[in-house]
């Protein structure tokens, strides 16, 4: 005789209370919808920007509405020097890091002959080597306190490709690589890492280089976000590997 189906009655924010989560590019768009998502549910949120006092800002506004701990950090995410002071911060400030989230991403929208070697080397340098580089330093403190999720931003643009975004799809197409690649090799050590590729949203992101783009086909980041928060509220014996996220009205994935 079968048994019955065990029923179990958790709810999201108890699951993330407490837990330091960085966030990078978190000053705006979707980084910022993701902290606040995040700041709902408890979580002690470590928002990092290039700009400076783009983090600050979005700290102090959580501060205030949502009464959460946070901290602010202003590095380049593809500076190796950068990215290893960030993740010893949080660590000397919390004592800990759950979760990193490499959601910091440029793009330059030309043709190829039109891309120069230096936009080039900036997108990559953000996209594709600060999710390394963080990924490498987070992992040994992560492997030492039990475990720890990594969650990278990707893209649509990881799976087809368009004319005018060659830097951009190199760097997401090697993201999504590196997300199996870090999923598999962390896996054992109780390191759960998950690609979320996300379709277009109305964020200042598209906005900037597409002025003319019709809002109405694009979702609003807020969905991305709580994708982020279903993915870091799994029980400790599952794991999302990749989950994709689009609008209704999606022209760059089918």
């Amino acid at each position: 005789m079968n048994k019955p189906m065990e029923v179990m009655n958790v709810s999201e924010g108890s699951l993330l209370e407490g837990k330091v989560i960085l966030v990078t590019g978190g000053g705006r768009g979707l980084g910022a919808a993701i902290c606040n998502m995040l700041a709902m549910e408890k979580a002690t949120v470590v928002i990092g920007d290039v700009q400076p006092g783009a983090a600050e800002e979005v700290a102090e506004a959580l501060r205030r509405s949502e009464g959460v701990a946070t901290h602010a950090l202003t590095f380049d995410v593809g500076d190796p020097a950068g990215a290893k002071h960030a993740i010893e911060d949080v660590v000397r400030t919390f004592g800990r890091l759950d979760v990193l989230i490499n959601n910091a991403g440029v793009d330059v929208t030309c043709p190829v002959q039109d891309l120069s070697v230096p936009d080039w080397d900036r997108v990559l340098h953000t996209n594709l080597h600060g999710p390394f580089l963080l990924a490498k330093f987070a992992t040994p403190y992560m492997q030492l306190q039990g475990g720890g999720q990594i969650v990278n931003i990707v893209s649509t643009a990881a799976k087809r490709a368009w004319p005018n975004a060659t830097a951009y799809h190199a760097s997401k197409w090697g993201l999504l690589g590196l997300s199996h690649a870090l999923h598999a090799e962390l896996r054992p050590h109780g390191i759960k890492v998950t690609a979320v590729v996300a379709g277009g949203m109305r964020t200042p992101f598209l906005f900037d280089r597409f002025p003319d783009i019709d809002p109405a086909v694009l979702q609003d980041p807020i969905n991305v976000a709580r994708t982020v928060r279903f993915v870091l509220s799994m029980p400790d014996d599952a794991v999302i590997p990749e989950v994709m996220v689009l609008p209704m009205r999606e022209t760059s994935w089918p």
